[in-house]
């Protein structure tokens, strides 16, 4: 007897923005203040700058400097610092600062949206900068004028020497990469879930000018998740520097941080079992952007990815749009661990009861977001 294929195993449809179905609504980009250039580095408060610091430098990392107050982290690239981390009481995000062209994109800020000039010194590597607040409460800073570090040495990347059914490449020869951590060479994206989708993302919108790579909505037709990439023009730029997650609370997510290749990877990862750091999941290869994924929880259970092999677009690159279910996060690998999923508890409930009282939240939303949050392959 011939087994009927499951259902479940198919693509799920992409629809370029130009031949969006009339039941899927578009997500409206403002115009922008500025361009970002880059995603520069991430601020964290942490209670135990010590463990931080093992931990990162287990993850790939390098310290650029560690106080009382404050420790810098650096990767491989020549970036003065990825994580900008803040002795803290208890341990949570703070926020994202973003390069900008020049002086005078900070000068548009500070005219246009009222945005604060950091104090002289407070950006890593030098320049200048200014601050917002998104309307969570999270900080973005936009800098100009950092100076860049020498880079630090990797090994060459070792999928070059592949071999491949009919084409030799390694003849006579080996790959040994080396038992060490997967050398972080830049920071990717973060990703941040707010209960107010459409305010958030035309907010990071119009400051940072991001375009809409990949949307997903809900069974309704409305965007509820979205990989935003920095308008670089003709320079190519990763699928998303920028995720925004629509849900039941203001949170981070997670951060992910570029590494060489696949042996990097499957090497850093033993690295950080072997010291006993706790794993969340991986290794796979995601849909959205198909980056090769692992995640890993620090000390404090906050989320941090590592990623090789991801997509890249131009500006002129069209906007997709494609439903939004578990099955679209990955390709392959291990199911969606429990951690992505809402914990079911009474914090939870009383969330969600103080989210539907106050009206930021409907009953039918609700509903549609734990549709989409169902499990995505039931035979896992």
């Amino acid at each position: 007897m011939t087994r009927q294929p499951r259902s479940v195993l198919r693509t799920p449809p992409a629809f370029p923005e130009s031949a969006l179905p009339s039941s899927v609504q578009k997500l409206q980009r403002p115009e922008a203040l500025v361009k970002a250039q880059a995603l520069a580095f991430l601020i964290f408060e942490k209670h135990d700058l010590r463990a931080a610091e093992s931990f990162l430098t287990d993850f790939g990392m390098c310290s650029v400097s560690r106080t009382d107050k404050q420790l810098l982290m650096r990767g491989a690239g020549p970036q003065p610092c990825l994580l900008l981390i803040q002795k803290g009481r208890r341990s949570r995000y703070v926020g994202a600062a973003f390069t900008v062209r020049s002086e005078a994109d900070l000068v548009r800020l500070e005219a246009e949206a009222n945005a604060r000039r950091l104090p002289q010194g407070s950006v890593p590597g030098g320049g200048s900068g200014v601050e917002l607040t998104d309307p969570a409460g999270n900080l973005l800073w936009l800098v100009t004028g950092q100076q860049p570090l020498n880079r630090l040495p990797l090994r060459e990347p070792t999928h070059a020497l592949a071999n491949d059914p009919g084409q030799l490449r390694r003849v006579n020869a080996m790959v040994r990469p080396p038992l060490e951590p997967a050398a972080v060479v830049k920071l990717g994206h973060v990703v941040l879930q707010t209960v107010d989708f459409p305010g958030m993302a035309g907010w990071y919108m119009r400051h940072l000018g991001l375009i809409p790579t990949d949307v997903q909505y809900l069974e309704d037709g409305s965007p509820n998740l979205c990989f935003f990439r920095l308008d670089l023009g003709s320079t190519p730029a990763d699928h998303h520097s920028f995720v925004l997650a629509g849900g039941i609370e203001e949170k981070y997510e997670h951060s992910a941080y570029e590494v060489l290749d696949l042996d990097a990877l499957g090497q850093g990862h033993n690295v950080l079992r072997a010291n006993g750091h706790r794993h969340m999941w991986g290794i796979g290869r995601h849909v959205l952007g198909s980056q090769l994924f692992d995640y890993w929880f620090d000390p404090d259970g906050m989320e941090f990815e590592h990623y090789t092999d991801g997509d890249v677009f131009t500006a002129d690159h069209e906007t997709h749009y494609v439903p939004l279910d578990m099955s679209g996060i990955w390709a392959w690998g291990d199911d969606v661990p429990a951690s992505m999923g809402v914990k079911r508890n009474f914090d939870t409930v009383f969330r969600v009861a103080r989210l539907l009282r106050s009206g930021r939240l409907s009953l039918e939303r609700l509903k549609l977001l734990g549709r989409a949050m169902s499990p995505a392959r039931p035979w896992l």
